[in-house]
């Protein structure tokens, strides 16, 4: 069975508020001396209540008075270093929620004006529109076409990559599969951005495919035992 969240708001019954400080005091304090033991610091516990005629302090009033004096010799920036009161505490949650407040707005907005846009593509129009709306509007359509602008320029470099990638591979696989085979095959040079190196290499694919008589050979070495510098064993 999980345990129930309990609501952070002060307690009016007086019977339950005084059950929930004894309850929070023993744990606070463990907690304390849990922290000093672990990680061999110094700390100090000290709690005023209106049930105790003295305020509760922990461990001891003497090590309390030690720990207070080492504060006191710290330099002041050390001091307030971390240091957070109830007021600056309310005043951090308060911006960081409107922070929060205003990044929802915005996206709210952006979501709004997003959906008229589609409206108005639909064939709905800018009548009931005010200033400010179509200011925004105006806005969405300027980054959305920002956005087309730099996807266009995107592309054909990708396009022209890969077509470089696409033609080296037709033009290696080709004549490889026609030399297995042993049928003839012409391989064209791409039109454009081939090398004088690409060009020799195609070739000279070309002049290994072409038989004897179309070469104008009389005799070629053959492949094998009798050849005594074959490629193949």
């Amino acid at each position: 069975m999980t345990r129930k969240k309990m609501k952070l708001s002060y307690i009016t019954k007086d019977s339950a508020r005084k059950a929930t400080f004894r309850k929070r005091k023993k744990g606070l304090l463990k907690k304390a001396s849990e922290l000093s033991t672990l990680c061999g610091i110094e700390a100090s516990v000290i709690i005023y209540s209106p049930y105790d005629a003295q305020p509760e302090v922990w461990p001891s009033p003497a090590g309390a008075q030690r720990v207070l004096s080492e504060f006191k010799n710290m330099p002041k920036m050390d001091q307030s270093m971390g240091m957070m009161s109830q007021k600056s505490f309310l005043q951090q949650r308060i911006e960081l929620t409107n922070k929060q407040l205003k990044r929802q707005c915005r996206d709210n907005r952006e979501k709004e004006i997003t959906q008229v846009m589609f409206q108005c593509l639909a064939g709905q129009g800018l009548e009931n529109l005010n200033m400010m709306d179509l200011n925004d509007l105006g806005w969405l359509l300027e980054q959305n076409l920002k956005d087309i602008d730099r996807r266009i320029s995107i592309f054909p470099q990708a396009s022209q990559s890969q077509g470089s990638v696409a033609t080296a591979s037709a033009t290696m696989a080709i004549p490889e599969a026609m030399l297995k085979s042993g049928e003839k095959a012409q391989v064209k040079s791409p039109e454009r951005g081939v090398s004088p190196e690409t060009e020799q290499r195609q070739q000279l694919i070309k002049d290994l495919m072409h038989s004897p008589e179309d070469m104008g050979l009389d005799s070629v070495l053959s492949f094998g035992d009798n050849n005594p510098i074959a490629f193949f064993p």
